[in-house]
């Protein structure tokens, strides 16, 4: 472990000098072996696959494992269009001149190298991995058991597009061995070498992370994600959005796992939400009052309140007004996204104001927690916290600063 960190500190400081076009040439290169090595990934997804289900993982589980011929050109598209972003790493950021004349530029810059440890999501090897290079940096990655195969076949397949476009192949490296001390390892930081460790999976790990990190941390934590159905939202629309925002993908973190109805609108709006859910295939687990609406919603206990499902379930609640759908998701939530709906501008204003989330959004899916629906091409996760990166994190969040100072013969008196 701590050799892959020497390594990935020596190619971190190539890539980091590397140009726009250097790095878009691999990241094109990359993208054309993971298509060139489709048969490669895809059979030792099927390998996974097979230990997965013979585990007795849930559906959800071996549904964000899977891998099919357009789920891998996903992938190998998504890194083209890491490819085609603007560079993140020079930019101007600030320039301004002191009375002494003295001229101070803010120039972005890598941070150098990036740990990322992720649960059996293959995608993430190369979001991942391409993010890292397209900011300059080397990545470390450290997959779930689960995902091995498949993430090292597509590593590997990134390393050989790294090395066809003249950068090292030690600047995207999968950590190659499923021992557990691996992760504590690269949370000791390998020696100074690893600058930043950014988490992906689910609040166990997450949790691991933050307590044992010796290095900074962009934590992704838990997906419990809510809309809220306002007095005045139009029920046409409110269908709409919770349908989709809980059922597109029930498996990502930007999945609802939460819907609050206002009282105001309970007698309305109530039923056919929760018809809806369960006519997709959703089980509704709701208070008293969503129970009394239908007879297949079971009763939800408090612990489902602070759930994240990530399968074809919801917790359903009726509050009293914005203020108690605030008051819950501050109780409940998880600081990841939540949305409102309704026509009153006034009412989407505060709700955005004061729920504390990275994103919050207004008459539209939470699924929308996405860094590729940014604009932003792939992203390496949604940071909860609240330092530095904030939100879906992508390229430009992949980068920190330096100052450079330039003068004309200024000493200090």
């Amino acid at each position: 472990m701590n050799e892959i960190g020497r390594r990935a500190r020596q190619a971190a400081r190539r890539v980091g000098l590397a140009t726009a076009e250097e790095k878009n040439a691999a990241l094109m290169a990359m993208a054309a072996r993971i298509r060139g090595r489709s048969g490669a990934i895809l059979a030792a997804n099927a390998e996974d696959l097979a230990e997965a289900r013979a585990k007795g993982q849930t559906p959800a589980f071996i549904d964000r494992l899977t891998l099919d011929p357009n789920r891998l050109e996903e992938i190998a598209a998504a890194v083209e269009s890491i490819a085609r972003l603007p560079d993140p790493v020079g930019r101007l950021l600030a320039r301004f001149e002191r009375p002494n004349g003295l001229l101070i530029e803010r120039v972005s810059t890598p941070l150098g190298v990036i740990g990322v440890i992720f649960e059996s999501r293959p995608n993430v090897t190369a979001d991942a991995g391409a993010l890292c290079l397209k900011a300059g940096n080397a990545a470390i990655l450290r997959t779930g058991s689960e995902s091995f195969r498949t993430s090292l076949a597509i590593a590997e397949a990134m390393g050989e597009g790294l090395m066809q476009a003249g950068l090292p192949a030690d600047a995207i490296v999968l950590v190659p061995t499923r021992d557990r001390a691996a992760v504590g390892a690269m949370l000791s930081g390998l020696g100074g070498n690893i600058d930043v460790i950014v988490p992906r999976g689910g609040k166990s790990l997450v949790a691991r992370v933050q307590e044992e990190a010796r290095v900074p941390v962009f934590a992704h934590l838990e997906g419990i994600c809510h809309v809220f159905v306002h007095e005045k939202a139009d029920l046409d629309m409110a269908r709409r959005i919770v349908l989709n925002a809980k059922m597109r993908r029930t498996g990502i973190c930007g999945s609802a796992e939460t819907l609050l109805v206002d009282r105001a609108c309970a007698a309305t709006h109530l039923k056919p939400l929760i018809s809806t859910l369960l006519e997709a295939g959703c089980a509704v687990r709701g208070d008293e009052a969503a129970q009394a609406v239908d007879p297949r919603v079971t009763p939800a206990k408090e612990e489902d309140w602070r759930t994240e499902y990530l399968d074809a379930i919801i917790s359903a609640r009726v509050v009293d007004g914005l203020e108690g759908a605030i008051a819950h998701i501050e109780a409940f939530g998880s600081h990841h996204t939540d949305s409102i709906v309704t026509d009153d501008a006034a009412a989407a204003e505060r709700f955005m104001a004061e729920v504390d989330s990275a994103i919050v959004l207004h008459n539209a899916s939470t699924q929308f927690a996405d860094g590729g629906e940014f604009g932003f091409g792939a992203e390496i996760g949604i940071a909860t916290g609240r330092m530095h990166a904030r939100g879906p994190v992508g390229v430009e969040q992949l980068t920190s600063f330096k100052y450079r100072v330039l003068g004309s013969g200024q000493t200090r008196p």
